[in-house]
C-alpha cells in the first residue's frame, strides 16, 4: 500500500512535472544566452563565454531554485489542497480508525516521493536550459556550436553539481513539509483550503529563497 502510493505521487510530482519544467527552463537558458551576448557585444569578450556563463548560470542557481519555486505552487498548493479536502471529509479520521498510520501513509510518501522526484527534475532543468541558450546562440548567430561547447567545458567546477544537488533536495523537503503540514492540519472548509494552500506556496517560496541564500554563503566561505 505504502509503495503504490509513493509510486502515485512520484509521477503526479516527477513525470507530470516534466513539461512544465522543460518549458520554463528552455526560455531560461535562451533568455540568459542573449543578454550576456548583449552585454559582451561591444567588448573584446570571446563568444565561447556564452556557454559558460549559461552552463553555470543554469546549474547553480536557476535550475535548483526556479524549478523548485514553480514546484512549491504546483506541487505543494496540490499537497496542501488534496489532504485539506481529505481532513474537512473526514476520509483521515477514517483512515485512523482503520488502523492506518495517516503521517507516514499521506504525509511521509509526500515527502519521500518529493526528495526523490525534484531532484532529478532539477538535473533536467539545467540541461533543458543549456540547450536552450544554444538555441538562442545559433538561431540569433552569437557564435557557433563549438564556441558554445567549448564554453561548457571551460572553467568547470565539479563541485557546482552537488550544489545543485543539494539545493534540490533542501529545496524539495521544504516545499513538501510546508504543504503537507498546512493540509495536513486545516480546520474548517473550502475556504480554509485555500488559505492553507496558499499559505503553503508563499512561506515555501520564502524559505526556498532563504536557504538558497544561506547555503550559497555556506559554499562560498
Amino acid at each position: 500500500m505504502y509503495w503504490r502510493e509513493l509510486m502515485r505521487q512520484m509521477t503526479v510530482i516527477g513525470i507530470e512535472s516534466i513539461p512544465i519544467i522543460a518549458v520554463v527552463s528552455v526560455f531560461i537558458g535562451a533568455v540568459t544566452a542573449l543578454q550576456f551576448a548583449y552585454q559582451i557585444k561591444d567588448f573584446a569578450v570571446p563568444l565561447y563565454y556564452i556557454g559558460y556563463i549559461v552552463r553555470d548560470t543554469m546549474i547553480i542557481e536557476m535550475a535548483p531554485t526556479m524549478s523548485c519555486l514553480m514546484l512549491a505552487g504546483k506541487v505543494g498548493s496540490n499537497m496542501a489542497s488534496e489532504l485539506g479536502n481529505m481532513r474537512t471529509s473526514e476520509q483521515i479520521d477514517a483512515l485512523e480508525i482503520m488502523g492506518i498510520n495517516t503521517p507516514g501513509y499521506l504525509v511521509g510518501t509526500k515527502i519521500l516521493a518529493t526528495l526523490l522526484s525534484v531532484p532529478s527534475l532539477v538535473v533536467v532543468a539545467a540541461l533543458v536550459g543549456i540547450l536552450g541558450g544554444l538555441l538562442a546562440v545559433l538561431l540569433g548567430g552569437y557564435g557557433t556550436f563549438s564556441d558554445y561547447e567549448r564554453g561548457l567545458h571551460a572553467f568547470f567546477m565539479p563541485i557546482n553539481i552537488n550544489l545543485m544537488l543539494i539545493k534540490g533536495v533542501v529545496f524539495a523537503f521544504i516545499l513538501s513539509s510546508i504543504a503537507c503540514y498546512q493540509g495536513y492540519h486545516v480546520k474548517g472548509g473550502a475556504v480554509q483550503i485555500g488559505q492553507a494552500s496558499t499559505r503553503a506556496v508563499v512561506l515555501a517560496d520564502i524559505l526556498i529563497l532563504v536557504s538558497d541564500y544561506v547555503i550559497a554563503q555556506i559554499f562560498l566561505s
